[in-house]
């Protein structure tokens, strides 16, 4: 009996203890206990913003944010005989390393792994389809770029990060992104999310659009063209720039090779960027308008001042050359221009001194950035005369031993085209709000460069350009008045810093109508191989066939006057 009793002493000591450590957990120690489980079962969430669109001047647009899925994996829930199976079945239909999921499903103490973003919810559905344990997904955005690879250079991409990659994407990237948001889930033990559950956010704030200037047909028609191009003369690259001289607006920025941003990462990355900022090359004879502009101002030289002008002249130590071997002719100086002698404008450029030269091609915008928000942006390179040599400054004035960028070039001829009033090129119109209310940007800088008169003569004188008699006839638009200037400039070879076996820059810019400019068009082709490589053969009919596809889309009407006689040859 005495045995029996204290057998039960035992008993009633040990139960005395779970009733006493029991009422110690539900009631002393439960608050504790209660937020260590609510604590296992949270998860915070990042709620990425919607990211703005990017629209043409239009409100077509060429980058938007659409509806998606993230695929996450709960492993604390995952058998380890479950991983390989999860991995052979999901790896290949959300394009992830196999085995970069295989280690994200294996952190056991882990309740919350990323697998995959912006997953399409059709897609999304057949995950879940699958009833893998601890696998679920959570809505979020994706980016897409409904024309491919249309204007891939200026808009760029969004990356696997949820950042802007490369282009306006990138430069753009704080007020397209807006700020992110967060939620805390609660999480049931088999890793599914509880509708009822404990529920905190932060709410994301939606980012801004960016409407642009440029009008999605016009680029359209100048990207197919300058492909098309690149692929025909075997160049290397090439561009194709339309802006409206009026306010600087750039209604087309195409640029060949090119790739879809939807899937960058198929292409090389060197062609994420923009080269008509970030290539600078030498401008060759369309430079010389700026030339002319200096010596019509400053030299007291007139398009009708005459001019003998040889093969060859020897400056110096060097001797300059036309680009093809010719008798001396006696040209006026708009046929200087217009049968782009390099020889003629050495002999113009004597009249006035190489700082009057400088400071005019500053004013044009040389060896200055446009900032029109392209990332990595080239300013070209100009020395400052204090640093030529005794024969830089005639290279230099029929647009050699100097860079530019092709958005710089065009600026020169929309200054020309406007009168002589540089407007600073532009390309964002302006922002978008979530409520859809449009805010302009600031005004574009302004700036005289040249007196009307000066423009004018300048604008007569490149209309000789696209006659018979000079190097673009190729440019001409049936109905149009068109101005313009050929480029033919050596590029240096980078292996013997010479321009031997460097290959050709081949250019043309212009403006119609000529009698009333609403639209400039500058291309370039980077060493053509195949062919020709004078910029009236390869670059004009590009030109010809944008500006001309431009004139009809912007409803502008032919030339209702008579081009003027530019007169070529000067009486002997």
């Amino acid at each position: 009996m005495k045995r029996l009793n204290a057998g039960l002493l035992a008993v009633a000591f040990v139960l005395s203890l779970f009733a006493g450590r029991l009422v110690q957990l539900q009631t002393i120690e439960s608050g504790h206990y209660t937020a260590r489980a609510l604590e296992q079962r949270l998860r915070k969430i990042d709620l990425p913003a919607v990211r703005g669109d990017i629209t043409d001047a239009q409100g077509n647009p060429l980058a938007m944010t659409v509806e998606a899925r993230l695929i996450y994996a709960d492993p604390k829930v995952i058998k380890p005989e479950k991983r390989q199976p999860i991995v052979n079945a999901l790896a290949p239909m959300l394009g992830v390393d196999p085995a970069t999921m295989l280690k994200r499903l294996s952190k056991p103490n882990s309740r919350y792994e990323v697998l995959a973003h912006g997953v399409r919810p059709d897609q999304a559905r057949l995950v879940l389809g699958m009833k893998f344990l601890g696998i679920g997904t959570y809505p979020e955005y994706r980016r897409e770029y409904p024309n491919d690879s249309l204007g891939a250079g200026v808009i760029g991409f969004v990356n696997a990060e949820g950042r802007g990659g490369a282009g306006l994407e990138y430069s753009l990237n704080k007020q397209l992104a807006g700020r992110a948001g967060w939620q805390r889930i609660e999480i049931s033990p088999d890793g599914q999310h509880i509708p009822m559950g404990e529920d905190q956010k932060r709410p994301p704030v939606p980012g801004k659009g960016v409407r642009l200037t440029l009008m999605r047909d016009v680029q359209y028609k100048a990207q197919q063209a300058i492909e098309a191009q690149v692929k025909a003369t075997g160049a290397r690259s090439g561009s194709v720039i339309v802006m409206d001289p009026r306010n600087g607006q750039l209604l087309a920025m195409a640029s060949a090779p090119g790739y879809d941003p939807n899937e960058y990462g198929k292409s090389d990355w060197r062609l994420w960027g923009s080269p008509l900022v970030q290539e600078a090359y030498e401008p060759g004879s369309t430079g010389k308008v700026v030339t002319a502009a200096a010596v019509l101002e400053r030299g007291g030289i007139t398009p009708q001042t005459p001019f003998r002008v040889p093969y060859s002249v020897r400056k110096y130590d060097r001797t300059f050359h036309d680009s093809e071997q010719h008798r001396t002719e006696k040209l006026t100086f708009a046929g200087v221009l217009a049968k782009s002698s390099n020889v003629g404008t050495i002999l113009a450029s004597e009249h006035i001194d190489q700082n009057t030269l400088y400071q005019f091609l500053r004013d044009f915008g040389f060896a200055q950035k446009t900032n029109i928000g392209l990332p990595a942006e080239t300013a070209g390179q100009l020395r400052p005369p204090n640093q030529w040599s005794g024969t830089d400054r005639y290279p230099i004035a029929f647009g050699q031993s100097m860079s530019v960028n092709a958005l710089q070039m065009a600026s020169v001829y929309s200054t020309i085209a406007n009168g002589g009033v540089r407007v600073a090129p532009n390309l964002v119109a302006g922002t978008t709000g979530e409520d859809g209310s449009f805010t302009p940007a600031a005004a574009p800088a302004q700036k005289r460069v040249i007196s009307p008169q000066t423009a004018q003569e300048i604008r007569d004188m490149l209309e000789g350009v696209t006659t018979k008699d000079g190097t673009a006839p190729k440019a001409q638009i049936p109905g149009y008045r068109v101005a313009g200037k050929t480029g033919t400039a050596q590029i240096v070879n980078p292996s013997t810093g010479t321009y031997e076996d460097g290959g050709y820059t081949a250019s043309f810019a212009g403006f119609a109508p000529a009698d009333a400019p609403q639209l400039v068009v500058q291309v370039v082709l980077q060493h053509p191989s195949r062919g020709s490589y004078f910029g009236g053969d390869v670059a004009a009919p590009v030109f010809r066939d944008v500006m001309g596809f431009a004139l009809q889309s912007r409803k502008i009407p032919p030339s209702g006057s008579r081009a003027p006689s530019v007169k070529i040859y000067a009486d002997d």
